[in-house]
């Protein structure tokens, strides 16, 4: 026997699980080297302003010594200000408090005007530097101010190369790819592995359920290993047990059609021989015998016309010709066409209306299930008793109910009465009549109606059904 492919649900399962997992080792690792980046960068600008700022303070406390501000032709301030200039990489600029340029280690600027937003905020004592990290440039400005004197003497306005800074960063940034690449690898590896472990249950449940797909078993699936399996699997052995339920009733159903067809059919056939089989046969007994035929044809023909009921109340509910009626009114139309058989027995039919009732039913199916239950309470009921009929209504529903003094239900038998063919008294129920039906009937049109009836009995005492079907029809 060929081996089944893989499901396909499960390689994609499989699939997202991999990727998951690739994701999950990506994303931290990008976001723990971008912010290491990060923190290598700033903490590397602020250790270089902090070492410069030193170097610049002592080269400030000298140009106040040396008067340089005034006078810029020192030779150990101009050679240490080189000095400086060179080790950084960088521009010195000293500005007096005229904004004027007095000392340009590149010599391009003495002499002029250079108003900058971070004289301007080193002038007000204000923190003034900033970091380019695209041209890769650090720029500070630094007060020139003598112990003794308040107001500033100028500005040291220096700018250096962060090089140095920029290629560690990009040497960080090589070696976090290299480590995002390794996790990338170890994490597909991870993946693949934990992805075949995961989906193994999820492949045993699929097993499982393909194995009842040739026929009903009777043992259940159990795959506990998750608690999605577990939850799965209960699901689908409650639907197992729901279809082998169906499964016994359709069976049974069958059995009881073919068994109620067939006896008219096997009366009819054992009466006909027994004509055929006589010579002579008077004419009262040959009148006799095709009474009883013609009665068996009548019991015949209303199996299948509940049958055909049953058929079409099994169809879906818009197949329902929905109108807005009044109910007291076809509840008296109903009683009125039964007072009839009832007499025969001397049973009485009380209608109780309390109120006036309006609703929107199909008349023929409501009148079906309703006359089903009345009809019933006369079958069942004893002679002289009474079929009381009650309609009620509240906002949202209204409720019929149909209570008999007749023989009442056995407590075992309760939980059966609405199966198809079902008869509590199956030794009278030939003298009865009926076919089983009809309460199968009742029940199908009231749910129809997105309705429910509920039954209480007591053997000897009588029985109570209670329909409650909503005012307004929702399809």
């Amino acid at each position: 026997m060929p081996e089944k492919k893989k499901p396909s649900f499960l390689k994609s399962l499989r699939f997202r699980i991999l990727i998951i997992l690739v994701i999950l080792g990506i994303v931290p690792s990008v976001i723990v080297a971008n912010v290491m980046v990060a923190a290598y960068e700033n903490k590397a600008v602020a250790v270089r302003k902090q070492t410069v700022e030193k170097q610049c303070d002592i080269l400030c406390n000298l140009l106040i010594k040396e008067n340089y501000m005034n006078d810029s032709s020192s030779q150990d301030v101009n050679s240490k200000l080189e000095l400086l200039s060179n080790v950084y990489d960088g521009r010195i600029l000293l500005v007096d408090r005229d904004y004027r340029i007095i000392k340009d280690t590149y010599g391009v600027d003495e002499g002029k005007t250079l108003i900058s937003s971070m004289v301007i905020k080193c002038f007000k004592g204000e923190e003034a530097s900033r970091y380019n990290n695209k041209t890769q440039k650090i720029e500070m400005a630094i007060p020139v101010k003598s112990p003794e004197v308040k107001q500033l003497q100028g500005a040291m306005l220096i700018s250096f190369s962060s090089n140095e800074i920029a290629e560690n960063i990009q040497e960080l940034e090589q070696k976090s790819i290299l480590i995002t690449g390794i996790i990338i690898v170890l994490a597909a590896l991870l993946g693949y592995v934990l992805s075949t472990v995961l989906v193994k249950p999820f492949a045993r449940v699929t097993k499982s359920i393909e194995d009842l797909t040739d026929g009903y078993q009777n043992e259940e699936i159990s795959v506990p290993d998750y608690t999605e399996t577990a939850l799965i699997t209960d699901a689908f052995n409650k639907m197992l047990s729901r279809m082998k339920t169906l499964d016994e009733s359709r069976n049974e159903f069958v059995s009881n059609v073919s068994h109620e067809l067939k006896t008219p059919l096997t009366s009819m056939k054992v009466l006909a021989d027994s004509l055929v089989g006589q010579e002579g046969v008077p004419e009262e007994l040959y009148q006799e015998f095709m009474s009883d035929i013609t009665a068996e044809i009548d019991r015949e023909n209303k199996i299948i016309t509940d049958l055909l009921s049953l058929v079409k109340l099994d169809k879906k509910a818009a197949d329902l010709n929905v109108e807005h009626l009044n109910i007291n009114q076809l509840l008296e139309d109903i009683l009125k066409r039964l007072r009839p058989i009832a007499d025969k027995r001397h049973i009485d039919l009380i209608l109780d209306s309390f109120r006036p009732v309006e609703a929107d039913v199909d008349e023929v199916k409501f009148t079906l299930a309703i006359s089903n239950l009345v009809e019933n309470g006369i079958k069942y009921n004893v002679d002289d008793g009474w079929v009381r009929v009650t309609l009620d209504a509240d906002h949202k529903y209204f409720y019929v109910k149909v209570a008999d003094s007749g023989m009442g239900i056995p407590e075992e038998s309760i939980g059966r009465i609405f199966e198809r063919f079902y008869r509590v008294d199956k030794s009278h129920s030939k003298e009865i009549g009926g076919t089983g039906l009809g309460l199968a009937i009742t029940r199908s049109a009231v749910t129809k109606h997105h309705g429910n009836i509920q039954v209480e009995s007591k053997e000897g005492e009588g029985t109570t059904f209670t329909v409650r079907i909503p005012l307004s029809y929702i399809p």
